[in-house]
């Protein structure tokens, strides 16, 4: 029985193309479907909501995920990582030395923030290396006109945030661009900048993130409600003025 993005608790921002904002750290997670193919952007926070993001993929694109985007190495965007098996993991260069050699720190993170000891190390344990290493660009043609570009657009909120650029050539208005930034925005409170933010480069980065969209761009914040250009040129200002950098 075919379902709708609402009735899986998503929020449908164009045809083939979701968000699901999720419990605890209020972390998005993105879907894209194409012909045959059908891209994740971040894996959640757990093995177990992962396997909530994987099931719920499933039955809307009715094939299981070939591809995931990691917008940076965090906990809450990557320790859904290890149960997508056979999909095609990427991530801005460097983010998997991270993910291969900082594992103990996430687990440490992780707790600090509130998820569970035993689960923390359950997801850190299993952690994969991405196997898709993104330097400038990558584009991915999903099938059926609808394609994505990897752009990593970083550093800002980590030395490694990548950026997903969704468009598609229907002719219709769902052509309308959609870039899922990561936490390089953040809608639903200040961004944070933690101890590997790099806060003098973020301004560059949100400018970067802006060329890739366009004005016309929904931009989809790693925590919070989908915003437009204004939104991210307001915060582009804001940090730079936070940090001191122009």
């Amino acid at each position: 029985m075919t379902v709708t993005w609402e009735e899986l608790g998503w929020e449908r921002l164009a045809e083939g193309v979701g968000r699901r904002r999720l419990p605890g750290w209020d972390c998005t997670a993105g879907l894209v479907l194409g012909a045959g193919r059908a891209l994740m952007v971040d894996a959640g926070s757990s093995l177990a909501e992962g396997a909530r993001l994987r099931d719920a993929a499933r039955r809307l694109a009715g094939r299981r995920v070939t591809h995931l985007a990691l917008t940076h190495p965090h906990f809450d965007h990557v320790f859904g990582t290890p149960v997508f098996a056979g999909a095609a993991v990427y991530a801005a260069a460097g983010a998997e030395a991270v993910l291969a050699h900082g594992r103990a720190e996430l687990c440490r993170d992780a707790v600090r923030n509130g998820l569970p000891a035993d689960l923390a190390e359950e997801s850190a344990d299993a952690l994969p290396v991405p196997g898709h290493p993104v330097t400038g660009e990558c584009a991915l043609d999903l099938g059926g006109g609808r394609r994505a570009l990897l752009a990593d657009v970083g550093p800002g909120h980590t030395a490694h945030d990548l950026a997903v650029l969704v468009t598609g050539d229907s002719g219709g208005p769902d052509d309308r661009p959609v870039v899922f930034c990561g936490d390089l925005v953040e809608e639903s409170g200040d961004p944070q900048a933690g101890p590997d933010a790099v806060p003098s480069r973020w301004p560059a980065a949100l400018d970067r993130l802006l060329a890739l969209g366009g004005e016309d761009a929904r931009y989809v914040p790693g925590h919070g409600a989908v915003v437009d250009a204004a939104f991210v040129r307001r915060q582009r200002d804001a940090l730079a003025a936070r940090f001191g950098v122009s």
